[in-house]
């Protein structure tokens, strides 16, 4: 990264510098962020523990003068965590404070694991040089039996055989989850504790989620979490998380397919990472290829008939899988 005249000093935000965060980033953002600027974004993803806690920033600065922030989501309580990169940001003409504040963060926070979704693609290279894995996140679809579709633009209709013998049930609240009998696996990456679960799923503000509970051989060996989507008076399921075993998901193919028809879901679609397209397929999931001429929309509200690329960044790909409401993602867009 070269040599700098000035030595940079790198630090996490104090509880009560979210004005300190709000001007750095109005100043070099471009615009106003809804995840700063929102005080209930900004307290579910960067003060989960209160405000008398240390916001969770990150700040690279020159003799007291910050030339870079990061912020960080923590994905469990553990003591060496797991985390979710949120908004990285440098001042101009400061983007190797930038890279250097990205290096020095794991260091900073203790993370076993640290990943970013949703990058931008002109970014890919420098995230591998820093040693991680950038890529494309794989999107999945499966689409109802039907004569037309008002949302999705079908090119070439296709619709897997499913099969599988698990079943999902539906926990109505953080109680029911906590009583379900579910233990994540603290080899998965990220693991995401009970903590993280209920607080994302249960707590989350400015919308709803349906945790189901992954039931096969009289117990609980994972977790599915849909979003049901109102539009052109049609729905569409989203898949936006599991935790679990892999290989339990061709298992839930037929769970699914019940699912789709409960809400009258034209398709079901899964943005995920770690899950190979072998597995997917076996759960009735086709694999939407970058250059596919079916449309699988991602935006809905309104509706916008194009297919939408998402890229990330981990530092590790041993035993780990991103879905889309990972990291700061899967959140309504609000403009400030």
């Amino acid at each position: 990264m070269g040599k700098r005249k000035v030595p940079l000093t790198f630090r996490i935000a104090a509880a009560d510098e979210r004005p300190a965060i709000l001007r750095f980033l109005d100043e070099n953002w471009g615009a106003k962020h809804p995840l700063v600027h929102l005080e209930d974004f900004f307290d579910f993803y960067y003060r989960p523990f209160g405000g008398d806690a240390p916001i969770q920033f990150a700040f690279a600065e020159e003799e007291g003068v910050p030339v870079a922030i990061a912020g960080y989501i923590l994905v469990n309580r553990c003591e060496t965590p797991d985390i979710w990169v949120s908004i990285w940001c440098a001042v101009k003409g400061h983007n190797g404070s930038g890279l250097e504040l990205m290096a020095a963060l794991p260091k900073l926070t203790g993370a076993r694991v640290m990943a970013c979704n949703n990058i931008r693609p002109s970014t890919l290279a420098i995230y591998t040089f820093l040693g991680h894995t950038a890529a494309r996140l794989p999107h999945y679809y499966r689409l109802a039996d039907k004569a037309e579709y008002a949302v999705a633009r079908i090119a070439h209709k296709e619709i897997l055989p499913v099969s599988g013998a698990a079943s999902l049930r539906l926990l109505a609240d953080e109680a029911a989850l906590l009583e379900s009998g579910y233990t994540p696996c603290a080899e998965h990456r990220p693991y995401k504790d009970l903590w993280y679960l209920t607080r994302r799923y249960f707590h989350y503000p400015r919308q709803k989620y349906d945790v189901w509970a992954v039931e096969k051989d009289g117990g609980v060996c994972g977790l599915l979490v849909t979003r049901c989507v109102d539009v052109n008076d049609t729905h569409v399921l989203r898949i936006v998380d599991y935790t679990g075993e892999p290989d339990a998901l061709p298992e839930l193919g037929c769970a699914i397919d019940g699912l789709m028809r409960r809400f009258d879901a034209e398709y079901a679609d899964c943005y995920c990472f770690g899950i190979p397209a072998q597995t997917m397929a076996a759960a009735g999931f086709s694999e939407r290829p970058a250059d596919d001429a079916n449309i699988i929309p991602n935006y809905l509200n309104p509706p916008l008939y194009e297919n939408t690329e998402y890229y990330f960044f981990t530092s590790t790909t041993e035993n780990f899988t991103m879905f889309k409401a990972d990291g700061d993602q899967d959140r309504p867009n609000i403009e400030v």
